[in-house]
């Protein structure tokens, strides 16, 4: 039946005619049991209830139900029974039904304003944004679970997400959303977008991309890391970007694609890209969602990894804002300027050629500002950079822009001319300081934590251009200084001289040493990569602290807006710089390649900790504390050159995601991590639960309220197994 239709019968219809008695709940939850419950749970329509019918009618919910419900033979119902019904729905709903009973002329007029939506919900806490809010601040206010009772945290639900692709998800790194009672997730390699109920877990409806010969191409296949939710003027849009790289649009409430927005709800992101010169091929793609808000939708872009790039001429990575109703273009930033651009200038050679500079991680947006803040990625490739001599703007940088033109508000470059692979890996976070301070906060893969004003990009520490090492490598370029934030100091280790050499025993410490004698050590987070073979000292290429992951990366951080504390994990694993000439895997003069990450017979190179979580006052810039993340791994552990010899708590060198509560830091210890989640009092940093998991937390962990309950929700994995979306609760 047609929108025309439906209204013109609801327009004739008697309501009061058409109702033959009271109204009663426990009535209509017989009916919805013997008549509904075969195609609906009560969650799901309770969630209608709150997302569709708010500001409307008892009269209204009791016509629709009687001309549609049962979907095989409507109207097929007593008026009665179609009256008890609706009454059940608004009490499921929220609407109250006072003494479980309602007239028919109260019902007729009854507006339905569910509870919490017309207060604000201390029944509910939505998490609608994947790092919470658009803030990027991952933290939620709620407390109902806290130290007394973590410990208890059963299983709520749990969802599989493996069948939904070509082969089975065996990991996921997705963080799902919350709203309107209903979580929203990305599952399986093709990218499909799944809404559960909030309470049970079960399946309201799944939309399935198919992109044929567009997902084999495709540089970054996967269930990714997440989508976008945005009411758009009572529209209801779940937003996702596919391997293939189209922006999708979806209605919220029953997956079907929006056909108003682009060409029937699909937008290409591969037309209007500038291309490589002499690159038939896109190598591009996105495995984060985009960013919604004021009525616009920014997508990002991402490249495969650029260590061994085939060319030094790739597409790049504009940032583009479009209607978030139509899907038309709005503008276009170009992250590598053209000529009589800002930002040309630090281009000396190569702008015409390089590519990426894309932003593949989270974004953030202030509507008070109506800014939206890029972390924006390296320039083509990762490892040497003789192609694009020059500082090189907009890459590895945080850029503010006018959200609603594309205009440039400030920028700050982190570093100049990135040959480590120093991306800006996550949202910057949007930090009310307990001062009054409005800031941005940009941490970033080599542990350095940037402090900006938030409308003007002014460093609120001091910030030092200090001389860095230069290169040997023929025909690169280094930039003479790199920005170092006097405050706060680095929350991980940089740079790689002996005294970083693991030193359990003294036998371990003279095999490590031996281990490094091939390579050469780091002066500074900024030394330049080196040649594998190099013909002056033979060494095999330069040791360096933190690796090209981080530090930190695109899990990001969670911050406090009460106590103005920011909490960073990062991961501790030496990486090697080391250069190549392979004119038959690449056109570059160097790509990354020749030795490996040496080890101690399996033992880490490094001296750990090798995971560890740290809070920083952002008021002082002062670290507050910082813990050990993570247990010792077995195989370090059990080790043979370990028996009988107590090193404590390692930590892992994993990359873990957190998420912030009233009192609990929630911390788990990602891909390649054991089954576990952390509680930790976040005012001290102390383990106040291990919580037993189905598999590894892979995903970054989120939580909601909802119906009077506290839940966290997290992306799990085993090897072998599925991967699973995990829900738990207080008992």
């Amino acid at each position: 039946m047609t929108k025309s239709s439906l209204f013109l019968l609801f327009s004739i219809m008697g309501a009061a005619s058409a109702y033959g008695q009271d109204a009663s709940v426990a009535s209509g939850q017989a009916v919805f049991e013997a008549e509904c419950s075969r195609c609906h749970v009560p969650v799901d329509m309770n969630a209608r209830v709150r997302a569709t019918w708010t500001g409307r009618t008892g009269g209204d919910l009791y016509n629709f139900i009687r001309t549609t419900m049962p979907a095989e033979t409507p109207g097929s119902l007593t008026n009665e029974d179609y009256l008890h019904l609706t009454a059940y729905l608004l009490q499921n709903g929220g609407v109250p039904v006072a003494g479980g009973t309602l007239t028919a002329d109260a019902l007729t007029a009854l507006p339905i304003t569910p509870a919490a939506a017309a207060e604000g919900g201390s029944d509910t806490a939505e998490w609608a944004v994947f790092n919470g809010t658009n803030a990027a601040t991952r933290y939620a206010p709620l407390d109902q679970i806290n130290a007394e009772n973590v410990a208890t945290l059963t299983q709520a639900w749990s969802f599989d997400t493996g069948p939904f692709g070509p082969e089975p998800e065996n990991t996921s790194v997705t963080t799902p959303l919350m709203v309107d009672g209903r979580v929203y997730l990305t599952a399986g390699a093709t990218r499909n977008v799944v809404a559960l109920d909030a309470a049970r877990g079960q399946m309201l409806w799944m939309w399935r991309p198919d992109e044929g010969a567009r997902f084999d191409a495709a540089p970054r296949k996967g269930s990714g890391k997440g989508l976008s939710y945005y009411d758009n003027n009572g529209q209801k849009t779940i937003y996702v970007m596919t391997p293939g790289y189209y922006l999708v649009a979806l209605d919220a409430v029953t997956g079907r694609e929006i056909e108003s927005f682009g060409e029937k709800g699909w937008v290409d992101l591969q037309q209007g890209l500038r291309r490589g010169p002499g690159r038939e091929d896109l190598d591009i793609g996105m495995s984060f969602m985009p960013m919604a808000v004021d009525g616009v939708v920014i997508a990002g872009a991402a490249h495969l990894v650029g260590m061994r790039p085939i060319s030094a001429s790739n597409v790049k990575g504009d940032i583009r804002g479009f209607d978030a109703t139509t899907g038309a273009l709005l503008w276009t930033f170009k992250t590598i300027p053209e000529p009589g651009e800002e930002g040309y200038e630090s281009w000396l050679a190569g702008a015409d050629i390089t590519g990426n500079a894309g932003v593949w991680a989270p974004m953030s947006a202030d509507e008070e500002l109506g800014l939206v803040f890029l972390p924006v990625e390296a320039a083509t490739g990762d490892r040497y950079g003789g192609d694009r001599p020059g500082n090189n703007l907009f890459s590895s940088s945080t850029v503010a822009l006018n959200y609603k033109t594309g205009e440039k508000v400030w920028h700050f470059q982190t570093t100049h001319h990135d040959i480590w692979d120093w991306d800006t890996p996550s949202a910057p976070i949007l930090a009310d300081l307990p001062d009054g301070r409005k800031t941005v906060i940009q941490t970033l893969k080599q542990s350095h934590l940037f402090l900006f004003d938030r409308a003007t990009g002014t460093p609120l520490f001091p910030v030092e251009e200090r001389p860095v090492p230069g290169t040997d490598v023929p025909g690169e370029w280094t930039a003479l200084t790199q920005p170092f934030p006097v405050k706060p100091l680095p929350y991980d280790r940089q740079g790689f001289q002996e005294d970083d050499l693991v030193d359990f025993t003294p036998e371990i410490l003279a095999k490590a040493k031996e281990a490094a004698s091939k390579f050469r050590f780091s002066t500074s987070v900024f030394t330049p990569p080196s040649l594998y073979q190099d013909p002056k000292d033979g060494t095999e290429g330069t040791l360096h602290l933190p690796s090209s992951t981080g530090g930190s990366n695109w899990e990001g951080s969670a911050y406090d807006p009460e106590t103005g504390l920011i909490y960073v994990p990062s991961r501790t694993a030496t990486s090697v710089l080391s250069l190549t000439h392979e004119p038959d895997a690449s056109s570059v003069a160097y790509i990354q390649g020749g030795s490996r990450t040496p080890s101690v017979d399996g033992i880490p190179l490094v001296k750990p900790p090798y995971g560890r979580i740290t809070a920083i006052d952002m008021t002082s810039g002062e670290h507050v504390w910082q813990v050990v993340n993570g247990d010792t791994p077995a195989a370090i552990k059990n080790h043979p050159l370990l028996q009988g010899v107590d090193i404590g708590r390692t930590g892992k060198p994993t990359r873990s995601g957190l998420v912030l509560t009233k009192t609990l830091l929630f911390a788990g210890e990602g891909v390649g991590g054991d089954p576990v989640l952390w509680a930790h009092d976040k005012a001290t940093g102390d383990i106040v639960a291990r919580i037993d998991m189905p598999g590894v937390v892979t995903g970054v962990p989120m939580t909601y309220m909802y119906e009077g309950k506290q839940y966290l929700v997290m992306a799990v994995s085993s090897r072998g197994e599925s991967a699973r979306i995990v829900a738990l609760r207080l008992p």
